[in-house]
């Protein structure tokens, strides 16, 4: 906490914080003077701000009356978080009882601008923790919750991923060349898991299985993590299964599979 106090904060982005946070607070929006004077702010300062969260869709000006009011950027961003919220919740009890199962780490993880992000996290107990955190953005080329992230996008969208994030080599297992993505992103869909064999960090192994929302289109995905004296050859395809049965049931608790 104290490191973080240290750490110096950026003006013009509490400016902007302060002027989304006077405008929920009123009753059908407020002008520019009205902002102005709340904030303590030449006008000219905050006509900026005011402009700069218009532009990027974070508020509107009604030009009839001059007020500032949210735009729909901030709903679908509400939107979009209690989803997440909604999703972890939903799989909570499954992922304990995947852990139980297997005594291993269990992640669950959304895509977000072509990176897996952690939004789930069990831990069994023991001394050993993985460097896991919920929030964690992950490389989706090298995990397993990645790959069960990816491996049903559309080519033209694949494609775009590996142009723009490209397949940064973690070490040398991992990766990097597409033609052999594509063929682990094939393996995934014939098989139904994926299969990190140490791609991301030397010593480590994980299984994944995506999550399907009712449509049909991977939402999330469900993995387990551990060292390779945990995840071996031996006990691989056992461990799948109960990652599959797991992302399976959560899928059919979004709807996946009724039959409407």
């Amino acid at each position: 906490m104290i490191a973080q106090l240290k750490t110096r904060s950026v003006p013009a982005l509490e400016r902007g914080l302060a002027v989304l946070e006077l405008v929920a607070k009123s009753n059908g929006g407020l002008t520019l003077r009205e902002l102005s004077q709340a904030l303590q702010l030449p006008r000219s300062s905050t006509h900026c701000l005011l402009v700069t969260l218009e532009r990027h869709g974070y508020l509107t000006r009604n030009t009839r009356t001059g007020r500032y009011m949210f735009a729909l950027k901030l709903f679908d961003l509400a939107n979009a978080a209690l989803n997440v919220t909604e999703l972890r919740d939903r799989a909570l009890p499954l992922l304990r009882n995947l852990m139980e199962k297997t005594h291993l780490t269990v992640h669950m993880a959304t895509l977000e601008q072509y990176e897996a992000v952690l939004i789930a996290k069990v831990e069994p107990p023991g001394l050993l923790r993985l460097a896991s955190w919920i929030g964690r953005r992950m490389d989706v080329h090298c995990t397993g919750v990645g790959k069960a992230l990816i491996a049903f996008l559309p080519g033209e969208e694949l494609d775009y991923l590996i142009r723009e994030h490209g397949l940064p080599r973690h070490n040398e297992k991992t990766i990097t060349s597409s033609r052999r993505l594509k063929e682990e992103l094939a393996k995934v869909r014939r098989l139904g898991y994926a299969f990190d064999d140490e791609e991301d960090e030397i010593g480590l192994r994980c299984i994944g299985a995506p999550v399907f929302e009712q449509v049909g289109k991977v939402v999330a995905s469900v993995s387990v993590a551990g060292t390779v004296r945990q995840i071996h050859p031996q006990n691989r395809r056992l461990i799948a299964e109960q990652v599959q049965q797991t992302a399976s049931r959560i899928s059919h608790e979004l709807g996946f599979g009724h039959d409407d």
